[in-house]
């Protein structure tokens, strides 16, 4: 009988800690950041299940006047640890801006290197 409480406690701790991890993703960004992210992702999720696959790849590239091929789609898709919903797709946007700077900090950068009244930066710097 002990076993039995043991063997559900371990189970429930570890549904805890990934539902702990999920809710972390939320925290690295702010409502109008997730938002956003939102967006893009119906935008990508073309078929609406919920879930990016190769298919909603190849229909937003084409949107876009990109041909990828299946290979390269197929790598893409290699970078998620699975399914890629939303949840999955917040966490992978999230290592990849991992210590960047905010947008603001970035913006201002590229004013001083283009001036205020081109918006392009010259090759020579």
């Amino acid at each position: 009988m002990a076993a039995r409480k043991t063997k559900k406690k371990e189970n429930g701790g570890t549904k805890q800690r990934s539902q702990r991890a999920t809710s972390n993703v939320f925290s690295m960004f702010d409502q109008s950041q997730i938002a956003e992210f939102k967006e893009a992702f119906t935008l990508i999720d073309a078929n609406r299940d919920g879930f990016i696959c190769g298919e909603d790849l190849q229909d937003i590239y084409s949107s876009l006047g990109v041909k990828k091929s299946d290979k390269q789609i197929e790598e893409m898709l290699e970078d998620a640890p699975g399914q890629l919903n939303f949840t999955v797709f917040l966490t992978m946007m999230g290592n990849k801006m991992k210590g960047t700077d905010p947008e603001d900090t970035i913006l201002q950068a590229f004013h001083v290197l283009a001036g205020d009244d081109k918006g392009v930066i010259a090759k020579d710097l």
